[in-house]
Formats: C-alpha cells, sequence, structure tokens
C-alpha cells in the first residue's frame, strides 16, 4: 500500500494561491482556503487553530485597500468589537484585500500600514488607555475605536511560511484577549508551543518573535524581519488620549 503524503505547509499555501485568485474569487471560496490553510497540520499558530475550529474567525473580503474598503473596514472592526470584550475564548477579525497584490516584502508592509494609517485617521475616539500609542514603546498596540489590537499580516510573498498565505491578509487579534490569557498563566504555555512548531517548520527560530513589553509589537505586524533602527511608518494623532 502505497503511503499518502501530506505537502507541506508552503507548498499547501501555493497550491491554494495558484487557485485563488484575488480579483475573481468569491468570498466564502477565499473563507474556505483560509480555513484550509490553517487547518494543515504544520499551520504553527495554535491560537488561530483554535479560532478556526470553533467558527470564531469573522472574515471580511474587500475590494481595496484604500478608500471606501477603509470605511467599511471600520464598520465591520466597531461590530467585532462591540461583540468582544476579549473576556471570552479567542475570537479574530480576518480583513482579506483583493487589492493591491503585493510581490515583495516591503510592498506588504508598506500597504498594510497604510491601511493602519487610514483607519486611524478616521477613527473619532480616544486611542485605549491600557497600551501605548507610541509605535516605538515595548506596551505599543494598534488602537481603533478604543479597542486594542495585535495585528498579524500575512500575503503570498512572505519569507516565513507561517506567514505565507494564498491571498492578501490582515488579522486584528483582540490584544485583551492575550492579557486574559497571561492572567490565567495559559499564555506563556502556549506561546512556547507555538515557537516550537514554527522553529520546526522554518527550520530557525524567528527573529522578530519577542515578547510583549520586550520590544514594541509594532515590529512583528508584518512578518517581514526588521533591524534595530527599523521604525514604524505610523504617526498616530495628538491629542488622542
Amino acid at each position: 500500500m502505497t503511503a499518502v503524503l501530506t505537502p507541506g505547509l508552503a507548498e499547501h499555501a501555493e497550491r491554494l494561491r495558484a487557485g485563488c485568485p484575488h480579483a475573481t474569487a468569491a468570498a466564502p471560496e477565499i473563507a474556505e482556503l483560509l480555513g484550509s490553510l490553517v487547518a494543515h497540520p504544520d499551520f504553527p499558530c495554535l491560537g488561530a487553530r483554535s479560532v478556526f475550529r470553533r467558527n470564531a474567525a469573522q472574515i471580511h473580503v474587500f475590494p481595496s485597500m484604500k478608500g471606501i474598503s477603509i470605511d467599511v473596514l471600520g464598520q465591520k472592526l466597531r461590530q467585532f468589537a462591540a461583540a468582544h470584550d476579549g473576556g471570552e475564548e479567542l475570537a479574530s477579525f480576518v480583513a482579506v484585500f483583493r487589492e493591491p497584490v503585493a510581490t515583495t516584502e516591503e510592498d506588504f508592509e508598506r500597504n498594510l500600514w497604510g491601511v493602519l494609517r487610514q483607519l486611524h485617521d478616521h477613527d473619532d475616539q480616544p486611542w485605549a488607555e491600557d497600551v501605548s500609542q507610541d509605535p516605538d514603546d515595548p506596551e505599543f498596540a494598534f488602537s481603533f475605536a478604543g479597542t486594542p489590537y495585535f495585528i498579524v499580516g500575512l500575503h503570498p510573498a512572505a519569507s516565513r511560511i507561517a506567514r505565507q498565505a494564498p491571498v492578501t491578509t490582515i488579522v486584528f487579534n483582540l490584544h485583551r484577549q492575550f492579557e486574559r490569557l497571561r492572567t490565567e498563566g495559559t499564555f506563556e504555555r502556549m506561546r512556547d508551543a507555538i515557537r516550537r512548531r514554527d522553529e520546526r517548520l522554518q527550520g530557525d527560530i524567528n527573529p522578530m518573535m519577542d515578547d510583549y513589553g520586550t520590544s514594541s509589537a509594532a515590529r512583528q505586524y508584518s512578518g517581514r524581519a526588521v533591524g534595530a533602527d527599523w521604525r514604524a511608518p505610523f504617526s498616530p494623532k495628538e491629542g488622542r488620549r
């Protein structure tokens, strides 16, 4: 009997990307493909696997990373935050963009921060009080409508296999969920397991993986490896506290 080998995660992501053109794939198809990616046995993020397994990922597809899409994204994010205070089981808001399709990690990083800047420009509420608004501060977290988030970018051109996705994706994870896990004493165990799985997948430790409060989480958002002199292309509006 011939054994059936499961393709590696990178190969699986490439197959999904080849069968899912950004511009034409229907939203349910995109959601199904993302679920297939996260469900792959090699996908390292146990938190994401839990979210998708429990159907707790809200997936929304937007035409562009600019203009009216950002207005709608803001509305959807407000609804998501109103339904989740971070005190329950993990949940994620997943924004997928049809255009533009980045061909390099630098392109994606610029596009991701462009989305966050546009959201911030349309935000009429103060920055979340429990996190810093300075992207150089180790206590920084992106805030929208008074809710802090840990941002995870995924895209086809990512160098880290765990950040490769068939479509351009920005995940908004509730910062307060992770604080709850720390309080409960379960965060460190999950973090360590994810790091071991990611090292086994990639062959080395992700140099950008730092604990919150050690360095700014902004350095991790796009998934690109950046140097010590890197600065986020983001400046919060004054007087937002």
